[in-house]
């Protein structure tokens, strides 16, 4: 056989240069992650510091409240629809990649249709400026999903560019509706405004795609990936069921402006968590294809994406107490003041955060659903603690550092799960790979 076959090994030339095109093409794909989240949260972010400016502190703490609720239910799309797709369809042969796309996105889209349906209900028996935001958000919900969806398809399809000028376009459909929305002045209107531009990026991203999501499959795509939608559900609804938790807590102990004086320190932070969220869009993707091609990398890959993001966090934190009241008020207007007292805080809480995500990626990748979940959990109570034990101690300054905490001590816990997994995986490394 050797001697029909050849020498099937490549010259030291050509396999260098295999592994330089293979470098290339992961740079290009976090460059892609980078790039699109850089479109998405430069819009979140000017659409953040328009309401603030606009409407004040309380009303801009309602806002955040809709934003907070908001994070809850696209943590419920992407556990059951997306994050199954990232994990057991990127890389695939395209066919297998377009059936999973339609049930995926479709499966978005009736969690929009259902969790909106009932976002609208509560918000129109609860009245009020608060009702009328989440009534609003009701509305919108199924454009704002569908829109996620396509980002995370196109990532796992490697096609990260697709994802960055859809974002555009929600980019661009955004300014003329945030114009229309500062005319009527309420919180209402920047919600409205902010997810129907979000439902024309959605609409394009059908076009990009050539896939039409069938919300008729969703029942058969929960059913096939139950195993990972599952634990993913529990675990995104966690994290972000926490931070609403933290944010409704704070506002019960503190009152609903010292909500959004924590949403005006995070908005100090976007431009970092515009890479660390750009970042997640791929990392899972890419952990899933060293997995696959390298798997004694995987740790190596994990600890340098978590370890690099910590120590960009904690610069960028520094850099900002450098910033003068002038310009900070020129930026949050009356907000600034109280969000700048939480730079040091935020930051470190976001520092962990980002050391945490690297061994989220590698649970991801290995399919360790379990394990990944424990770590959520985990990480979710903390929070939910540090942050409310705090505010109940020392106001909304406590609530920052008891969040710093919980959140430094919980990445921990990930990287002891994440090293369990890499043990279990040696012993017996039969990667999951689904074609259909």
């Amino acid at each position: 056989m050797a001697a029909e076959g050849g020498n099937t090994t490549k010259p030291p030339a050509e396999a260098e240069s295999t592994r330089s095109a293979a470098r290339r093409a992961v740079a290009g794909r976090l460059s892609w992650g980078l790039a699109d989240q850089a479109a998405s949260s430069v819009s979140n972010f000017a659409v953040g510091i328009y309401v603030a400016r606009s409407l004040g502190l309380t009303a801009f703490g309602v806002f955040s409240l809709a934003w907070v609720t908001y994070g809850v239910v696209l943590n419920v799309s992407r556990g059951l629809a997306t994050d199954p797709l990232v994990v057991r369809f990127s890389a695939v042969p395209a066919a297998s990649w377009r059936t999973a796309v339609a049930r995926s996105a479709g499966t978005a889209l009736g969690v929009g249709a259902a969790l909106g349906a009932a976002s609208l209900l509560f918000g129109l028996a609860l009245g009020g400026r608060v009702g009328g935001a989440f009534a609003c958000l009701g509305v919108v919900l199924p454009g704002l999903l569908l829109q996620d969806a396509w980002r995370f398809a196109f990532f796992a399809a490697g096609a990260g560019r697709k994802a960055f000028v859809n974002d555009m376009v929600w980019a661009v459909a955004l300014v003329p509706a945030m114009v229309v929305a500062a005319r009527d002045g309420s919180v209402g209107a920047f919600v409205l405004a902010w997810g129907v531009s979000a439902a024309v990026a959605a609409v394009y991203g059908v076009v990009q795609s050539g896939v039409r999501p069938r919300p008729a499959g969703a029942r058969e795509w929960l059913r096939e990936h139950h195993d990972l939608g599952s634990r993913y559900l529990v675990e995104n609804v966690t994290n972000s069921g926490a931070s609403q938790l933290r944010a409704y807590g704070l506002g019960a102990i503190v009152g609903v402006g010292a909500v959004g004086v924590v949403r005006g320190a995070e908005l100090l932070l976007g431009p970092f968590l515009a890479v660390l969220m750009g970042l997640s869009l791929v990392t899972v993707a890419e952990a899933a294809r060293v997995l696959r091609r390298a798997p004694h990398r995987l740790a190596a890959f994990c600890l340098l994406l978590g370890g690099g993001q910590a120590v960009a966090a904690t610069l960028w934190g520094g850099a900002l107490l450098l910033v003068p009241d002038r310009l900070g008020e020129l930026v949050l207007g009356g907000v600034w003041h109280s969000a700048s007292q939480l730079i040091v805080p935020v930051t470190l809480g976001v520092a962990g955060a980002g050391l945490g995500t690297g061994a989220a990626a590698g649970l991801r990748a290995l399919g360790a659903a379990r394990r990944s979940l424990r770590s959520q959990l985990t990480a979710s109570a903390c929070y939910v603690v540090g942050g409310l034990g705090g505010a109940a101690a020392a106001g909304t300054a406590g609530s920052a550092w008891g969040v710093a905490a919980a959140t430094l001590g919980s990445s921990a816990v990930w990287w002891l799960q994440l090293r369990a997994a890499l043990r279990e995986h040696h012993r017996n490394p039969i990667p999951e790979v689904r074609t259909s």
